[in-house]
């Protein structure tokens, strides 16, 4: 006998989350997220103030990665106080509120690579949120924007770097198509950014001598490209060395530009250098050697090889997880989210959380704020798109995920502006010309496809000119200046002022509109507990709750004006009957305060209907209003109690019905139309058409319903405040009253 297969099945293997690949873990290939039995076993000892054992390798068979983090990323002056306290102690203490964030640091500063993986082993994802949230070096957390566009139409590229300042994201960055475009594509960041928000921080992620060559020039005030990685056969697949990259870090601080170096797990597996080890394990040495070079912070979260570890048991966490390491080592997070993770929305949305609801440095690195399409990233893992999404979700759960609502005419109002100042300062700097036209698609463009072609072979032949020419962001500020641009060309001068001061080197630093610096310095994660450290409240709460699609329930909850075309006319207390008939109940604010239902079906006309289909059985009807309550239950079983037949009909005023019987219980009925969104005329018609044929002891069919499981998010506010205007009309002196009904 051939068996059927079950068509659940069939449509759970069409669902987005089985776009996915799963696999098995397989330690020998690098495909294992944390512990993997080759892992090394922490151990440490020294001598003569030097490591020459660390995690079970004598010194003589210490490789590069191992001689660069012995010799500069742990504290010796710690190391043996710390790795004597056991991995289990240690996670403890990361999540004890009792135990400051600089006790923990200092305890991870002595800590040697396995013994780091170890402490991570104990905890699970929440334990490691609550870390986070003490860990986080800044006290308040931001997010970083990926602005990019398939055309790199510089005009564009200012229009959406505008907009993302406006939007609150504290970094901007970008990247290439064509790599001779980079100059044109860090100019239009850096002017459009600062028509935004005075003191956003941008960057070009581009080949990193090239990437330092921009900066040098005053085009990019910071670069996270500094990639590192776990394992020496990738270091030489990838580019240079430990003490190569930081040299590198030294050159961009020494000219005033923040850096963080890249990393991510997955990476070795990905290029075929795993060498048995787990992908965390390799991660925590990346980090440690970002420690040891000096810098400010790392961007990480596996970055761009995010589908490697989701493809394993443990993935997401692993991720968290080394999100936590750099945090507890004291540098900067910038913490992954920005390369496409998931098909499933979902799945996506809950990896996030892992980092948007402790917080970390930058919550993305970045979030794109064009389409996906336009994504030159590879496709951002939240986009343009996604926007009104992560606003809600701040809202629903009163968490700072670094943007702030905007309205759309202040949208388009900043967009016009980045574009006509990059407009300006390529007239006045000799570049090829940006035209209205592109000026005014780029003020509404959804995307590039919206943009009119440029002209590319001459835009790149103006950007390698201006890339081997004199010209500097001074000639910039000049060009601002001179088109009346002064308070632009004022923010763009500041840059390059605090590029001299240096403060924003420090780690987790951020500039505010007034260009004031708020780093772990000046601004620490003060985390101790409920009560402590950063609170969304005040101003930014003020901001967040203020989406401007939020209604006013005032306005929703105004009183009607009378249908004119019903008359409902008290004529006494309505008495008990004594013949074959249906008692239709009104609630008390029907035909009165509220004059149609939630299907936007007039009372009237609802009334009228209902009416009809009991006539059309040769059967009479009562109308009554029920002042003394508001439930559909009540009001219908009131109605049945003075029926001759004991078969009434109860109507809400916002349109939910239900046909009662004398002596059953309230919340028991005959039939209920409880859609009240999804009720036609024909609906309430048939109502009227089934209680008549109770009453006269029939048995008819129930009226058909269409389920809508939306609905209820839809109209559930609207439903509430309708409902309380109902309620709002009850009069208990009055009881239940006969009406008199008239229609027109």
């Amino acid at each position: 006998m051939v068996q059927s297969r079950s068509k659940r099945f069939e449509k759970l293997r069409e669902r987005d989350i089985n776009k996915e690949v799963y696999v098995s873990e397989l330690p020998e290939l690098g495909l294992i997220v944390m512990d993997s039995p080759t892992d090394p076993k922490p151990s440490l000892e020294m001598r003569d103030g030097r490591i020459v054992e660390m995690d079970g390798r004598p010194e003589a068979e210490f490789d590069a990665i191992d001689r660069f983090i012995a010799a500069h990323a742990i504290n010796l002056e710690r190391a043996e106080m710390a790795m004597e306290m056991g991995s289990l102690t240690i996670a403890r203490m990361l999540t004890d509120i009792n135990v400051s964030q600089r006790e923990v640091m200092a305890v991870f500063s002595g800590l040697t690579p396995a013994m780091i993986a170890e402490v991570m082993s104990h905890l699970n994802v929440v334990e490691m949120m609550m870390a986070m949230q003490k860990m986080r070096q800044r006290k308040r957390p931001y997010d970083q924007a990926h602005v990019t566009n398939w055309k790199e139409n510089p005009c564009l590229l200012a229009a959406d770097a505008a907009e993302a300042g406006l939007r609150g994201f504290a970094e901007e960055e970008t990247t290439v198509r064509v790599a001779r475009m980079a100059p044109f594509s860090a100019l239009a960041l850096l002017v459009g950014s600062q028509v935004g928000r005075p003191g956003v921080m941008t960057q070009i992620s581009c080949e990193e001598a090239l990437n330092l060559r921009l900066a040098m020039k005053g085009l990019a005030t910071y670069a996270e490209t500094l990639s590192v990685y776990g394992t020496i056969p990738s270091f030489l697949d990838g580019d240079d060395t430990p003490w190569s990259k930081g040299i590198l870090a030294s050159a961009y601080a020494s000219r005033g530009v923040k850096s963080r170096f890249t990393s991510g797990s997955g990476s070795e597996a990905l290029m075929g250098y795993g060498l048995g080890w787990s992908m965390l394990y390799l991660e925590i040495r990346c980090i440690l050697m970002v420690k040891g070079a000096g810098s400010q912070g790392v961007q990480n979260g596996s970055i761009s090889c995010i589908a490697l570890p989701e493809s394993l048991p443990n993935g997401v966490r692993g991720v968290m997880a080394e999100n936590l390491v750099a945090a507890s080592l004291g540098l900067e997070v910038a913490a992954g989210n920005d390369a496409m993770s998931s098909h499933s929305s979902m799945r996506k949305t809950a990896k996030l959380m892992l980092q948007m609801l402790p917080g970390t440095d930058f919550v993305t690195s970045g979030h794109s704020v064009m389409p996906r399409k336009d994504n030159l990233f590879g496709g951002g893992n939240f986009d343009a798109e996604d926007m009104d999404d992560w606003l809600v979700i701040q809202r629903d759960m009163q968490v700072d995920g670094g943007l702030k609502p905007v309205r759309e005419d202040d949208v388009l109002s900043v967009r016009e502006r980045g574009a006509r100042a990059i407009q300006a300062v390529f007239a006045e700097m000799g570049f090829p010309a940006i035209s209205d036209e592109e000026v005014a698609a780029a003020t509404t463009a959804f995307c590039s496809d919206d943009m009119p072609d440029r002209d590319s072979v001459t835009d790149l032949a103006a950007a390698d000119a201006f890339l081997d020419g004199d010209q500097t962001a001074l000639d910039v500020v000049a060009a601002l200046t001179r088109a009346g641009f002064d308070d632009v060309a004022e923010s763009v001068l500041e840059m390059q002022r605090q590029r001299v001061l240096g403060d924003y080197l420090h780690t987790s630093a951020v500039f505010d509109e007034d260009f004031t610096v708020a780093s772990a310095v000046n601004t620490p994660n003060d985390y101790e507990g409920p009560g402590t450290g950063y609170r969304v409240e005040g101003k930014v709460w003020d901001d967040i709750r203020a989406l401007p699609q939020a209604l006013d329930p005032h306005a929703l909850i105004k009183d009607e004006a009378l249908d004119p075309n019903v008359i409902l006319e008290p004529i006494g207390p309505a008495g008990e009957g004594s013949e074959t008939e249906v008692v239709v109940s009104l609630g008390p604010a029907f035909a009165s305060v509220m004059n149609q239902t939630l299907a936007d079906l007039s009372h009237a006309d609802v009334l009228h209907a209902i009416l009809e289909g009991i006539k059309s059985e040769g059967v009479s009807a009562r109308v009554v209003k029920v002042w003394h309550g508001a439930d559909v239950a009540d009001i219908g079983l009131s109605g049945a109690q003075l029926s001759g037949s004991g078969i009434g009909i109860g109507l809400q005023s916002k349109g939910t019905a239900l046909i009662h019987k004398k002596g059953l219980a309230p919340l028991n009925n005959l039939e209920l139309l409880s859609m009240a969104p999804n009720l036609t005329l024909e609906s309430y018609r048939a109502l009227g058409r089934n209680a008549a044929c109770y009453a006269t002891g029939r048995a008819p069919s129930p009226v058909p319903m269409k389920i809508d499981n939306m609905a209820r998010l839809r109209l559930i506010v609207h439903t509430t405040l309708l409902h309380h205007r109902e309620v709002n009309q009850i009069d208990e002196g009055r009881g239940i009253e006969e009406m008199k009904v008239t229609f027109r």
